[in-house]
């Protein structure tokens, strides 16, 4: 029994330890990530602090700045409570451990003690030649092997005992000092948050005394914004017009070879996903909702999707997300399509690229390494993002749309 609960307390051991040092690992690699994206906003910050003139992207970048510490917070609070889980369970193995190595300590002194006074051979000789028949002599004597083995693995448990225990009251200590940096580091960032919100009242107080330049800065984006839906809804409503012919011609042609009624085409968007090829291309764009890789290699999402304020009586309506990357970086398709349309909107560009009856909208690009009709691969470089040379923002406008209708990209893309 002693040897199977030994088993038993190593096995609960090794999955717990396996558990946390999982659930550790992710916790860690999310803060790094959100460092990494804290930096690169960090650095853009400094250049909007000296500048003169702020816009909506520099405030946007200095929301998603506060947002991205209050979640590095609330990872760090995350990983106060696993440790403190951990240590928790350490504590309860450390004092079960104790018991059961006290426990053998008692069974294999009261054994040392029996055996010490039966050490002799005389005495365990007059023990087996006092039995009544030669089968209890046998028996006796099986018995005096047994407990001499049994002995010996009494000792071995206590070994064994010992080393878990001293393995496990390291650890204790490790995750304390652990815990006590994560508790350093939540202070750290609590403080520095404090300054980021204060500062973000400054910056606002600045924005607010712009009031009319403000005013035309969200006339101006809600113009892009119209001129850019308005684009991709007539190209999407060509896509569908297109494939209606061509289902339409196929289904003629189909009926005149076998003799029949040609059969009714699908109406509306789900003609886009009428053939075996679109169908598979959509179900297979579904299937990989949460794992789509960014369209940038580096970026942060300084607006995300949806209706959005900014303190006056003007709202944007965002269809997508705008991400916040380096200069010059690189534009990639996040699934495998073909390029619907390239779309020049004064100075700049914007790919539309359909996945059956889902599309992806890339725009605010610099330059454009693509056609339409071309077939693109995951991953596949479809151009580079443009700087605003007005306040030096670099941002992609990113879509994601079943048919016309937008969807949160947020929740397609990888965390």
């Amino acid at each position: 029994m002693s040897l199977i609960r030994l088993f038993l307390c190593f096995l609960f051991l090794v999955i717990a330890g396996s558990a946390f040092a999982q659930n550790s690992a992710e916790l860690k690699r999310r803060k790094e990530a959100l460092n990494q994206e804290i930096e690169m906003l960090r650095r853009s910050q400094n250049q909007v602090v000296n500048s003169k003139r702020l816009s909506l992207k520099q405030i946007n970048a200095l929301n998603a700045q506060i947002r991205l510490r209050e979640e590095k917070i609330r990872t760090v609070n995350s990983e106060i409570r696993l440790l403190d889980n951990q240590i928790s369970e350490n504590t309860n193995t450390v004092r079960s451990l104790q018991s059961q190595l006290s426990r053998l300590k008692k069974e294999y002194a009261a054994m040392v003690l029996f055996a010490f006074r039966n050490q002799s051979s005389y005495s365990k000789l007059m023990f087996i030649f006092a039995s009544h028949d030669f089968n209890q002599a046998y028996k006796r004597l099986k018995y005096l092997q047994q407990f001499g083995d049994y002995r010996q693995k009494q000792a071995e448990y206590i070994e064994q005992t010992q080393k878990a225990l001293g393995i496990k009251i390291v650890e204790l200590d490790h995750n304390k000092r652990e815990k006590g940096s994560l508790l350093n580091d939540q202070e750290k960032e609590k403080v520095t948050l404090g300054k980021e919100k204060n500062n973000q009242s400054v910056q606002l107080s600045r924005l607010s005394k712009q009031e009319k330049q403000l005013r035309q800065e969200l006339t101006a984006k809600q113009k892009e914004v119209s001129r850019l839906n308005r684009a991709i809804q007539t190209a999407i409503s060509r896509e569908i017009e297109e494939e209606r012919r061509r289902a339409e011609a196929a289904a003629r042609a189909a009926a005149a070879k076998s003799g029949t009624e040609a059969k009714p085409v699908a109406k509306g968007g789900g003609v886009l996903a009428a053939t075996p090829e679109a169908a598979k291309l959509s179900s297979d764009f579904l299937s990989n909702r949460g794992r789509l890789p960014w369209p940038v290699a580096v970026g942060t999402i300084v607006e995300r999707f949806g209706v959005h304020g900014y303190g006056v009586n003007v709202t944007v309506d965002n269809n997508g997300i705008d991400i916040k990357t380096s200069e010059g970086a690189a534009v990639r398709a996040v699934f495998s399509g073909e390029v619907s349309t390239v779309y020049n909107l004064g100075g700049q560009y914007a790919v539309l690229i359909r996945h059956g009856e889902y599309f992806t909208v890339y725009s605010n690009l610099r330059t454009v390494s693509v056609s339409k009709g071309q077939k693109v691969s995951v991953k596949q470089n479809i151009g580079s993002v443009i700087t605003d040379p007005v306040d030096g923002t670099t941002q992609l406008h990113f879509e994601v749309r079943k048919v016309a209708v937008p969807m949160n990209p947020e929740g397609w893309l990888a965390n």
